[in-house]
């Protein structure tokens, strides 16, 4: 790709992203209510995401049970730190950091 049509792309796909961005709080900021189909899709959608990622990421364990062990000692490394701290971050870091330990160890 040549240089100025990448530029393009790349400044598009920024303008896009941010209006994408900004839309709900130029649609709801300020005094005006969000209507309840998408409160309650707030409310619904954050766990059903987590869900899906959750069976995205014990796909691997479950047609190789050789991986089963490490990743199942990663998901209660993440559920307990999680439990412990409420930081999603560290819960993910650590979860990822044994899970990693764990197949060099014992592969």
């Amino acid at each position: 790709m040549k240089s100025p049509s990448f530029l393009l792309v790349v400044l598009l796909s920024a303008l896009i992203t941010v209006s994408l961005r900004a839309l709900p709080f130029l649609l709801f900021g300020g005094n005006r209510k969000m209507p309840e189909w998408l409160t309650r899709l707030g409310r619904s959608l954050p766990p059903a995401i987590m869900a899906v990622l959750i069976i995205y990421c014990l796909r691997g364990a479950i047609s190789n049970p050789q991986n089963a062990a490490p990743a199942a000692v990663a998901v209660l490394i993440v559920v307990g730190s999680y439990a412990w701290k409420h930081q999603t971050f560290l819960s993910i870091f650590l979860g990822t950091a044994v899970y990693m330990a764990m197949l060099r160890i014992l592969f």
